[in-house]
C-alpha cells in the first residue's frame, strides 16, 4: 500500500527519529535526501520521539554530526511532552527522575525539582543509571504514594547492533512491584500528538505522520486522525502488521521513496 503523489502532496509531516531516520549512529538509506526534500518544498516538518535523553539542541547536533543540518526547533521529544503535563498537573511539584539530561532539564525548565525522599511524581525514561537501587527507591516512593509516570511505552528500541529495552520494559518492574499503572505521556498519547500540530500550526488532514512501528506512531496517526506512513526500516516488520487491528494508510520501505 501506497500512494507517493498522495502522501507527497502533504504540507506537514510528524517525522519519527529511530528506525526512521538513524540506528544508533548510523543513518539510513535516504534519510539525508528526505530532509532536503522537505526543504526545499516548503513542508512544514517536526521530529517527534518517543526517546527522552536528548534535548532539542542536542538531537540537531547529533543531525549535524550525521551530516543533516536541521535547527531545534524542528525537534519535541516526549520528555518536553511528559515535563509539560506534569506542569499542568503540579505547578511547582517535584519529582524522582530514573532517566538521562533530555528529561532532567525538561523538567527543571518546567519548574520541577528533584527529590529523592517524597516526590509528587517518580518518572522514568530510558537512561545508563537504570540499576536496582533505582528501581528499589522508585518502588518505596511509589508505595509511599508518588505517582508513576513513563515517558513512553516503548517496550524496545532500535540501535546498530539490534534490538534494546525501552521505557516501558523499564517501567514494567516499577509497575508489578507497586500494583500500579504508570502513565505514559509519549506517543501515542493524543497529548503529545496535539502538541505536534500546534508546533507545526498544521491541520491534522494536512499532516502526514512517519514512524516504523505499528504500536506508538501507527496507532497515535490513527486515534489523532492523522494520516499514517509505515516505515519498514525500523522496528516493525511486514510480517508484523496483520497481528494489529488497525492497519497503515501507506508501507514504505523507507523514506528514501519519497522524495521525487
Amino acid at each position: 500500500m501506497k500512494d507517493l503523489a498522495h502522501i507527497r502532496s502533504k504540507t506537514a509531516f510528524i517525522i519519527d527519529m529511530d528506525g526512521v531516520i538513524y540506528h544508533g549512529n548510523h543513518l539510513l538509506q535516504g534519510a539525508q535526501e528526505f530532509v532536503e526534500w522537505l526543504s526545499k518544498n516548503n513542508k512544514a516538518f517536526l521530529f517527534l520521539t518517543n526517546s527522552s535523553e536528548r534535548s532539542p539542541l542536542e538531537l540537531s547536533q547529533k543531525l549535524a554530526r550525521l551530516g543533516i543540518m536541521v535547527d531545534p526547533e524542528h525537534f519535541y521529544t516526549s520528555a518536553l511532552a511528559t515535563a509539560s503535563f506534569l506542569a499542568s498537573q503540579c505547578p511547582g511539584g517535584s519529582v524522582y527522575v530514573i532517566g538521562e539530561p533530555g528529561l532532567i532539564q525538561a523538567l527543571y525548565e518546567a519548574g520541577f525539582t528533584m527529590n529523592n525522599v517524597n516526590p509528587d511524581y517518580v518518572v522514568v525514561g530510558e537512561g545508563r543509571g537504570y540499576s536496582l537501587e533505582t528501581l528499589e527507591r522508585a518502588v518505596k516512593l511509589v508505595n509511599g504514594g508518588a505517582r508513576l509516570i513513563g515517558t513512553n511505552p516503548d517496550l524496545t528500541g532500535p540501535v546498530e547492533g539490534g534490538i534494546v529495552p525501552a521505557c516501558g520494559a523499564l517501567v514494567a518492574p516499577i509497575q508489578l512491584a507497586t500494583n500500579t499503572k504508570a502513565y505514559f505521556v509519549g506517543k501515542p498519547n493524543p497529548l503529545i500528538m496535539r502538541h505536534g500540530l500546534r508546533r507545526l500550526n498544521s491541520r491534522r488532514e494536512d499532516t502526514a505522520i512517519i514512524g516504523d512501528r505499528m504500536d506508538t506512531d501507527i496507532v497515535a496517526g490513527v486515534e489523532s486522525e492523522i494520516e499514517t506512513v509505515l516505515v519498514l526500516s525500523g522496528v516493525t516488520g511486514l510480517a508484523d502488521i496483520p497481528r494489529f487491528p488497525y492497519r497503515p494508510k501507506h508501507i514504505l520501505e523507507g523514506v528514501f521513496e519519497i522524495p521525487e
